[in-house]
């Protein structure tokens, strides 16, 4: 049969391969979006070796050598153009200033978190955040509720006033992690620049501060002074911050939202992981139980984005 039709197999091969590719594509972006959560949840190993070194210094040098990794990926990626057509967009600056504003104050945060031993309140701060960015949502943006919306946002504050009655004071950095990075990310939804452009102009504007704090306060701190494991774990803070990013655009781009959405929960997971086996972070029984509530929300909150994806496929599918 095949010689009769000797050029039928070349093309149904090629058929083959362009039915192919959307799944390897899909295939490879949650292979993307798998490394850059799991980096971000493995960060607190890397932060916990600059233990010795002030938060706000390691926010600093972040900053500085964050711009010089996130300019060669300009460079790289060609968007050079871009990037002068938004430095000259005064309302865009005035967003990415109050973006990078909340961007700093979340990793300095979790930086302090991350050496001091705070890492299980750094954890629940990110288990939270899609649920604080639903609900800054619907008071802000005008989103509109589901009902399982509703339940999971009810049952992860149910979680945060176990820990809040238990403890006699209020989980401030899980609610500050959660509410700089919801609003945050509710900036960079307004602002419409794309991702490499927009985190490269947030770092640029940290920089001065940045370069102020560790020349004047600080005499580079560390860089100079420090030995030379110091100098390539300070360098490499760029790096550590970039990669991730690279890995979870490139995801972004192949994967559906709801599965980028379920991914987020793998970064916080490894924080957790870390905390109680690792660095032996004490798991009282109020934790426990409120992380019980969190978790029961997500996964309510997970079977929503699911539920809302395949009525999406199959509106598409109708139509």
């Amino acid at each position: 049969e095949s010689a009769r039709h000797p050029s039928n197999g070349p093309m149904e091969v090629n058929e083959q391969r362009r039915s192919r590719s959307p799944a390897n594509s899909r295939r490879r972006g949650l292979v993307y979006g798998v490394l850059a959560y799991g980096l971000w949840g493995l960060a607190p190993a890397f932060w916990k070796q600059l233990a010795h070194v002030d938060a706000p210094e390691l926010l600093a040098h972040r900053a500085v050598w964050g711009l010089g990794t996130f300019l060669v990926l300009v460079a790289i990626a060609g968007q050079g153009e871009p990037l002068v057509r938004a430095l000259r967009d005064r309302k865009l600056l005035g967003l990415m200033f109050v973006s990078g504003a909340l961007l700093a104050l979340n990793w300095g945060i979790f930086v302090w978190a991350a050496i001091r031993g705070h890492l299980l309140e750094a954890s629940l701060g990110y288990f939270i955040n899609p649920l604080i960015s639903v609900a800054i949502g619907t008071i802000f943006l005008r989103e509109r509720l589901t009902r399982l919306q509703w339940i999971a946002i009810v049952l992860a504050a149910i979680g945060v006033g176990v820990l809040t009655w238990r403890a006699g004071k209020v989980p401030y950095i899980s609610l500050l992690l959660a509410s700089t990075f919801g609003l945050y990310g509710t900036i960079r939804k307004l602002a419409k620049v794309d991702a490499l452009v927009g985190s490269t102009i947030e770092t640029a504007l940290m920089v001065p501060i940045a370069i102020g704090y560790l020349v004047y306060d600080r005499a580079f701190g560390v860089l100079g002074h420090g030995s030379a494991a110091d100098h390539v774990l300070v360098i490499s803070t760029g790096v550590v911050t970039a990669i991730p990013l690279i890995l979870f655009t490139s995801a972004a781009r192949r994967l559906p939202m709801s599965t980028v959405g379920f991914l987020q929960y793998l970064a916080p997971t490894g924080q957790f992981l870390l905390a109680v086996l690792a660095y032996g972070e004490p798991l009282a029984h109020e934790k426990l139980v409120a992380f019980g509530f969190i978790w029961t929300a997500l996964v309510v909150f997970s079977v929503n984005l699911w539920r809302t994806a395949s009525l999406a496929r199959a509106a598409a599918r109708r139509s």
